[in-house]
This record gives C-alpha cells, sequence and structure tokens, in this order.
C-alpha cells in the first residue's frame, strides 16, 4: 500500500505520535508511538490503547471542538514511571477519506523533572548547610547579649567560635559562586596553553604551610620534557589546589601526598595524547561504597570530619566541573586503609 502524506508526515515526527478520526478510532501512529504503546494499535478505539481519563478527556474535547487541549499522561512500568506531556490538535485531512482528526503527541519530560528534582535538593542542601552556622550565630549572639554580657573569657570564647562559623558560611557562598561560574563556562573550551610542571610546583609552594601545620610532606614527580596541556591555568590550579588541601587534610600526620606527571601517547577514553596527574595520599582511604558519588555536590563520604575540616561538601563538584570543561576525566581509587589516588587526565599538546 502507497504511502500518504499522513504516513510520510508521521514518519518525520519525531515525538510519539497517534492520528484519531471523529469515530475515535486510531487510524495512524508512527513507529515511535507502536514501541511506546503498541504495535497493533492501529484499527483499534483509541480508549483501549489510551486508558487515563486526562488523557481522554482532552482528545474527546479536540474532536468535538476542533481547538488545542493538553494532558499529562504516565506511562507506568515495572522499574519506572515516565511523565508525558501531551498535546492533542485538530487537523483537516484532505484526500483521506476522513472529514478531520485529532493528533495526539506525547513528550517525555523525565529529564526535565530529574532537573527540577535537582534543583529542589540543591536548593534545599545549601538552606540546611547554611541553616547550621546561621543558627550558631544567632544563639552566641543571644548570649552575649544576656547571660554572657560581662563575661570576657565566655565572650572571647563565643567570638572565636562566631569567627568560625561566619569563615564556613563565607567558604560556602564562594564555592558556590565558584561552582556557578564553571557550569557556565563548561561548554566553552579554554583557549589557553599550560605547562604542568611549573603550575604545579607553584601550587604545592602556596599549600606548604598548611602541609607542615598537618605534618605532611608534599612531593612532586614528572617527566624531564615541558607537559603542555590547552586550558585555563586558574581553573586547573583550583583542581590541583582542591585535591592537594584534601590529601593534606585527610592524609594523617606524618604521611606525604605525591603528585606524579605521567604521559600517555593516546588515552583510550579521549582518543587523543594525554598527561595524567596522579594525587595521592596515605591516609586511611575511602570505602568503595562511597567512590561514585564523591563528585556530587554536597556528598561526604565522612560527614561529621568533613565539617570538622572546614569542607562545604562543593570542591569535588567544582574540580569535576573544570576537568569537563578542559574535555578531561577524573578517576579515583582507594581501598580503606591503603590511601586514595586521585588522577586527572587531559589532552595534552605535541611538541
Amino acid at each position: 500500500m502507497p504511502e500518504t502524506s499522513l504516513d510520510l508526515l508521521l514518519r518525520a515526527t519525531p515525538l510519539p505520535t497517534v492520528v484519531i478520526n471523529e469515530s475515535e478510532w486510531i487510524i495512524a501512529a508512527n513507529a515511535e508511538a507502536l514501541k511506546m504503546f503498541s504495535s497493533e494499535m492501529v484499527g483499534r478505539h483509541f480508549t483501549t490503547v489510551l486508558r487515563q481519563p486526562q488523557v481522554i478527556t482532552a482528545i474527546e474535547a479536540t474532536l468535538a471542538d476542533h481547538g488545542e487541549h493538553l494532558a499529562r499522561h504516565r506511562l507506568g512500568s515495572a522499574d519506572q514511571d515516565a511523565p508525558l506531556d501531551v498535546t492533542c490538535r485538530y487537523i483537516e485531512i484532505a484526500g483521506q477519506g476522513e472529514p478531520g482528526a485529532a493528533v495526539v503527541s506525547f513528550q517525555d519530560r523525565a529529564d526535565m523533572e530529574h532537573a527540577g528534582q535537582m534543583r529542589r535538593d540543591f536548593v534545599a542542601n545549601v538552606s540546611h548547610e547554611l541553616r547550621t552556622p546561621l543558627t550558631a550565630l544567632i544563639g552566641f549572639i543571644d548570649t552575649l547579649r544576656g547571660p554572657a554580657r560581662d563575661d570576657s573569657e565566655a565572650r572571647d570564647r563565643f567570638l572565636t567560635i562566631m569567627e568560625q562559623e561566619a569563615g564556613r558560611m563565607n567558604r560556602l557562598v564562594g564555592d558556590l559562586l565558584s561552582l556557578s561560574r564553571v557550569e557556565a563556562e563548561e561548554r566553552v573550551r579554554p583557549t589557553g596553553r599550560v605547562e604542568l610542571g611549573p603550575l604545579l610546583s607553584s601550587t604545592l609552594s602556596s599549600l606548604t604551610p598548611l602541609a607542615d601545620a598537618n605534618g605532611i610532606a608534599l612531593t612532586v614527580a614528572g617527566p624531564d620534557q615541558p607537559v603542555v596541556v590547552p586550558g585555563d591555568e586558574d581553573q586547573l590550579r583550583q583542581v590541583f589546589t582542591n585535591l592537594i588541601e584534601n590529601g593534606i587534610k585527610y592524609g594523617g600526620a606524618g604521611k606525604e601526598v605525591a603528585l606524579t606527571i605521567r604521559l600517555c601517547d593516546r588515552d583510550a577514553a579521549l582518543r587523543v595524547p594525554a598527561a595524567m596527574v596522579e594525587v595521592r595520599d596515605k591516609g586511611p582511604g575511602i570505602d568503595p561504597i562511597h567512590l561514585p558519588r564523591l563528585t556530587e555536590r554536597f556528598y561526604r563520604g565522612d560527614n561529621h570530619r568533613s565539617r570538622q575540616l572546614g569542607g562545604t561538601g562543593l570542591g569535588l563538584a567544582i574540580a569535576k566541573h573544570i576537568v569537563n570543561r578542559h574535555r578531561g576525566r577524573m578517576k579515583v581509587a582507594s581501598e580503606p586503609g591503603e590511601g586514595a589516588t586521585f588522577t586527572v587526565i587531559l589532552p595534552r599538546q605535541r611538541h
């Protein structure tokens, strides 16, 4: 049977779409709709296929008043419940033996709902992270105005804690702004050239006081030749500063944090020559159950210790977005008691 103009139109439509005539029978459907609902839906009354009341009401209204009507359909299965936006519009069908029909299309909204849930979770997490220090500050202010008004020792102690809590909020706000900037630039490939050796050496120098205070030795090893990658120097410095700081804070006194630069002629995932920077500590390690989620916003493998050390829960999320912007990838390997190794893999320029 030769294809009609309606068949050609449906085949070119990317959304699952069905056509229902004035007699309420399904007279056509594209491959996407057949896959979503039933391969034998054409020729059946539409209510035997599209059973949800909202959808039935919208289709009946379109057939009655020839207007556009919207509905929501939930496509349930054993392991998921996918939300679909339903649009019903009336068309005249020339040369088809039909006075007109309702064209019903279905658009999957699961990704948008997931994004909305992520935004809601993000707002809830930020609110929670800010509420704790704010509550502490309000409590100390009330105490200083009341019972501790004339207690100089208590005043000094409370002011020290208030300074710490204010610093915690300042770090959180700073990381949120940084995350926002990084996400806004993630699709824009950096155009600069960064030599990794000098960058890592200067980063280590700036962190030496923190390492000394924690009894951590910092080491770096790499090839004699310059290793150059396309990149944003400030953002890459931020990545390695974060990873080295984590190694210092969680590595344990008397241990070391070792940086190693390696060259790869062709990385299997990037499919180009690559530079690999390993940041390895010799701390207690990370339980494997936490590894897949380490780069999620506000996720902490050791929640209490992270807060105690001043972490915001955003550092690795920022690092991941920066590495993505540089068209690279980041890997984490760790076992309890064996330390942790964070590897940043970046495309490199040949000389």
